[in-house]
């Protein structure tokens, strides 16, 4: 089916948009509410028709739910954004350290099965295994150490030394 139109239809595909820039006739417009219904369903209708000959027009595939098109990727016509694009963010020493070894974060499972009580307990937070608590019941002194040092508090002190350099370094990153 053609449709004529004093001036050519404008069409951006990959955003199946159509623009005309024909005018519409006055003296329809001006015409009783009947007519100028069906004039404006009419020019609609030829409108959908251009657009629809201007799709088939590019290249076509046959699948299972019928022949579709394939649609350019770039629009011509540019949309406004309230504001400017965001800039990357740079990479932090670790992510830039990762990316060039290539190590990707490998997501852990949350729950994890306690052998001791035979029923599966969170990784962090409340209710988690604690292996601290199993693991260090007993500290064993060496020959040569003081006896009357307190190994549990010196475990702790280290312990606390330990993540307090970690924060440093996360916020040095």
């Amino acid at each position: 089916v053609s449709v004529e139109r004093l001036l050519p239809t404008e069409f951006d595909l990959p955003l199946l948009a159509g623009f005309d820039r024909n005018p519409l006739d006055d003296s329809v417009l001006n015409a009783e509410p009947v007519r100028v219904d069906a004039y404006l369903r009419e020019y609609a209708r030829g409108s959908t028709q251009l657009l629809f000959n201007a799709i088939f027009q590019l290249p076509t595939e046959s699948s299972d739910l019928g022949v579709t098109a394939r649609l350019p990727e770039e629009t011509r016509t540019p949309l406004p954004r309230e504001k400017p694009v965001p800039k990357p963010k740079p990479l932090t020493r670790w992510e830039k350290f990762a990316k060039e070894k290539g190590i990707q974060n490998k997501k852990r499972e949350r729950m994890i099965y306690d052998e001791a009580t035979g029923e599966y307990r969170p990784r962090f937070g409340y209710g988690r295994v604690e292996k601290d608590g199993l693991d260090n019941w007993l500290v064993e002194m060496g020959d040569n150490e003081d006896p009357l040092e307190d190994k549990f508090s010196k475990l702790r002190k280290e312990k606390k030394e330990r993540v307090d350099k970690n924060e440093r370094q996360r916020l040095r990153n």
